[in-house]
C-alpha cells in the first residue's frame, strides 16, 4: 500500500507543479499585461512551490485525521490539477509567450544560468537533508516517539514538505513533469529491488539517477531524440530489466517442492 501511495504521489506532484507554474504565468500576464522575462523564473517557481508545498500539508493534515481514501484523495488532486492546467493553457496569451513548450520540458536547452541555479539549489537541498535526516526521517516515520521527543512536529512537516514541494517544482520549470516523474520514482524502485539495507537506497537510486541521465544523453545525442524522453524510456527498461532479473533469481532459488 505505501508504495501505491508513492506512486501516486509521484505522479500528482509534478501535474500539480505544471499547474502552479501555469497559474504564476497566467496571473501575471492577466494582472501586469507584459511578456515574460527571465526575473518572472521566481515568479513561476514561487508559484508553484506554494501550490505544491500547500497541498502536500493539506494531504497530510487529512491523512492525520483518518487513513481512509488517502489515495482517493491523491487522485482527486492529480485530476483538478491535470484540469486546471489544461484551462489555464486554453488561454490565447499563455501559448503566445512560449509556455507550452516550457511546461515540456528540455533538458537539452537549458541555459547557463539555469543550471547554475540548479546546482545550487539541489545542493542546498541535499546539504539540509543530511544535516536534519534523523528529525526528517523521525518525524515521517514514528510521530509518537517524535512527539514523545519533544520534537516540534508542525516545525519537521513544514520543512519536509517544503523541501519536497521546492524540489519537484525546480525539477519541473526546468525539465518538464515528464522527467521529473521518472527520475522521482524509477530510480528509487531498482534501488529498493537490488539494497539489501534501506540506508543504502538513497544511494543506490542517486547512482542509478546519474548513470540513466548519461546513457540517456548518449543515447538521445546519437538518435537525435529528445532527451528527457528518451531517460525516461531508459529508466522504464532499466527497471523492466531488473524487476524480470529479481523474478529470475526467486523462480531458480525456490525450492522444487516433491
Amino acid at each position: 500500500m505505501y508504495c501505491r501511495r508513492m506512486v501516486f504521489l509521484g505522479v500528482t506532484l509534478p501535474q500539480l507543479s505544471t499547474g502552479g507554474i501555469a497559474a504564476a504565468v497566467f496571473w501575471h500576464l492577466t494582472y501586469h499585461q507584459q511578456q515574460p522575462n527571465h526575473s518572472d523564473f521566481l515568479l513561476a517557481l514561487l508559484g508553484s512551490t506554494i501550490v505544491t508545498t500547500g497541498t502536500l500539508l493539506l494531504l497530510a493534515a487529512l491523512e492525520r485525521r483518518g487513513h481512509e481514501m488517502v489515495e482517493s484523495r491523491i487522485g482527486t488532486v492529480y485530476v483538478l490539477a491535470g484540469a486546471v492546467t489544461i484551462l489555464l493553457l486554453a488561454s490565447e496569451r499563455i501559448p503566445e509567450v512560449g509556455i507550452v513548450t516550457l511546461l515540456r520540458g528540455q533538458i537539452i536547452a537549458i541555459s547557463d544560468m539555469d543550471m547554475a541555479i540548479l546546482l545550487v539549489s539541489y545542493t542546498g537541498i541535499v546539504l539540509l537533508i543530511t544535516l536534519f535526516r534523523r528529525e526528517l526521517l523521525l518525524v515521517s516515520v514514528d510521530r509518537d516517539l517524535a512527539l514523545s521527543l519533544g520534537k516540534k512536529l508542525w516545525v519537521w512537516d513544514i520543512l519536509l514538505y517544503g523541501l519536497v514541494g521546492f524540489a519537484i517544482s525546480l525539477g519541473v520549470l526546468m525539465v518538464g513533469p515528464l522527467l521529473t516523474f521518472a527520475f522521482l520514482l524509477l530510480p528509487t524502485m531498482m534501488a529498493m529491488q537490488l539494497a539489501k539495507r534501506f540506508f543504502l537506497v538513497p544511494w543506490l537510486g542517486g547512482l542509478f539517477g546519474v548513470g540513466i541521465a548519461l546513457i540517456g544523453f548518449i543515447v538521445s545525442f546519437f538518435m537525435d531524440w529528445p532527451t528527457g524522453a528518451t531517460d525516461s524510456l531508459l529508466a522504464c527498461l532499466f527497471l523492466g530489466v531488473i524487476t524480470l532479473g529479481q523474478w529470475l533469481r526467486r523462480l531458480v532459488s525456490r525450492p522444487i517442492s516433491r
